[in-house]
């Protein structure tokens, strides 16, 4: 089985400022103080799976050096740099063309470079099922991930005859719900988080995006020809922009008959905001979080503390606070108000 791991590392996680900005992004920082960025964690629970010289990483231009940094093990022609954004449809079919061109008989799994998984073991068993169901199918398997709370801020799968741990048909994707909803989504049982991870083979996925994205692989069929040579980043800096911004949800999820998924308990956390950031921290007794060479915290309940300098930190007196400090840049921010964040750095 030719297994290959696509990831896509080109957000800019604005909801963990200071932190991330778009001058260095989540994914390329360690969030969690454990010494490895959240896109090295990532090469690291599919390295079991997929062998260096098959990752590839889908970034944006100004950001191929700090992956190249990151990740020197995987080869530089596999670093595919995006001129702008335009959502993950045209981002998955550029590296699904490039695979295909390299190898036809490829299995793939796509995934962000930003999540945190901490069940790495029953990750790497949950991918292996789906990539053993793919090489055999023509189906597309997304990841489920059984959720442990009324998230509102993720979509949902729903499987009518989901069994944990079985491969089993989509009946249907749902948008991010309102509270009471999300509520209802999980005394169902048959409602599973939409980590974005999907598994597939090239000849499928490209054959789906032929099918319902026609103007993007129209793109990338002109792109082709300049694969591999020293004309690539020119031409896809001349067509690239020309695409449809829209997800894969929209673009082939939601059409395709051909929809399957995997459900699991994985532990699974996109890492979006410091709220989810914190709930993956030991926290004192008093639910306080912290990373950094030395906070000091007094008389203080359920806050978040990060700080990336070498410097010592001293907080007083706060109840349910992000103190975040980066690069020159200092948050305050109580965590209820923290959906707001992104309108506060704005500017």
């Amino acid at each position: 089985m030719n297994t290959h791991v696509v990831i896509m590392a080109g957000g800019v996680g604005s909801r963990l400022w200071p932190l991330s900005t778009p001058d260095v992004p989540k994914q390329f920082i360690d969030v969690l103080g454990v010494g490895r960025s959240l896109l090295q964690l990532t090469v690291d629970r599919f390295s079991k799976l997929c062998s260096p010289e098959n990752f590839w990483v889908v970034t944006g231009e100004r950001y191929v050096p700090m992956v190249h940094e990151q990740l020197p093990q995987i080869p530089l022609e596999q670093i595919l740099a995006e001129p702008e954004g335009r959502n993950t449809a045209p981002c998955i079919a550029y590296a699904s063309w490039k695979i295909q061109k390299k190898d036809p008989l490829a299995n793939i799994v796509v995934t962000p470079a930003d999540a945190l998984v901490l069940k790495t073991d029953e990750f790497a068993e949950t991918i292996s099922k789906a990539l053993d169901f793919t090489s055999e199918r023509d189906a597309i398997v997304t990841v489920g991930i059984a959720p442990t709370r009324p998230e509102t801020g993720y979509g949902y799968i729903h499987a009518a005859q989901a069994l944990k741990g079985e491969i089993v048909k989509v009946s249907e994707f749902r948008e991010k719900p309102d509270l009471d909803t999300a509520l209802s989504y999980l005394e169902d049982g048959h409602y599973f988080w939409n980590a974005g991870i999907f598994v597939w083979n090239v000849e499928t996925i490209v054959r789906e995006l032929r099918t319902y994205a026609p103007d993007i692989a129209a793109v990338m069929d002109k792109l082709a020809p300049s694969f591999f040579t020293d004309t690539e980043q020119s031409q896809l800096r001349e067509l690239f922009p020309t695409c449809e911004k829209i997800s894969i949800d929209y673009a082939v999820m939601e059409k395709s008959p051909r929809i399957y998924v995997i459900a699991e308990d994985l532990a699974w956390s996109d890492l979006g905001s410091w709220g989810s950031v914190m709930t993956h921290l030991k926290a004192d007794e008093d639910g306080n979080t912290a990373v950094g060479p030395d906070v000091r915290l007094f008389d203080c309940h359920d806050c978040i503390v990060h700080t990336s300098g070498e410097k010592t930190v001293v907080v007083e007196g706060l109840d349910g606070y992000i103190v975040a400090e980066s690069r020159d840049r200092l948050l305050v921010c109580r965590l209820s108000q923290e959906q707001h964040i992104k309108e506060y750095s704005a500017g």
